[in-house]
């Protein structure tokens, strides 16, 4: 499951590319830096899920690029101010777009996440981020074979 927000150069959305974009497709995002459209948004899964009011485990969800204002505010957020630690919570609250049916995403939701949900979407975030791709590297124990891996993919087995 990828979503592509299909973009010019510009940063103004491409009405030719559809909204769907080229989600899915083998080589997607190859196809699209040489279209010239940027991939923007990243779906992910998280390993146990958020757990809503109502019972509901929540794990499928969308994480946009950050921006410079998104790493800027949380700076003068009063509970950044009075706990660093505080900052990744505002942080992803700011740039997860989607997370199953809940309708908004906050820094309450994440404060209520398992500390491993928050552990692989910090790991998502600096992977989409900083590196531009979900992508890991990954070696069999057993058989030592090499391969990519992509963070953003579906459940073990599926493709």
């Amino acid at each position: 499951m990828q979503r592509v927000l299909a973009t010019r150069p510009s940063g103004q959305p491409d009405p030719a590319a559809g909204a769907a974009g080229s989600a899915g497709a083998p080589g997607a995002e190859a196809s699209a830096a040489d279209d010239g459209v940027m991939r923007t948004e990243f779906a992910f899964e998280l390993p146990r899920g958020y757990v809503g009011p109502d019972g509901t485990v929540h794990r499928r969800g969308v994480m946009r690029l950050a921006t410079a204002r998104d790493e800027l505010l949380p700076l003068y957020d009063a509970r950044v101010q009075e706990n660093p630690a505080f900052t990744t919570v505002v942080l992803l609250g700011r740039v997860i777009t989607s997370l199953g049916t809940l309708g908004t995403i906050d820094g309450s939701v994440i404060e209520n996440m398992f500390a491993s949900d928050v552990a692989f979407l910090q790991d998502f975030y600096r992977r989409i981020n900083a590196e531009g791709h979900t992508r890991i590297a990954v070696t069999c124990p057993e058989c030592s074979h090499r391969f990519t891996a992509d963070l953003a993919g579906g459940r073990l087995g599926e493709s």
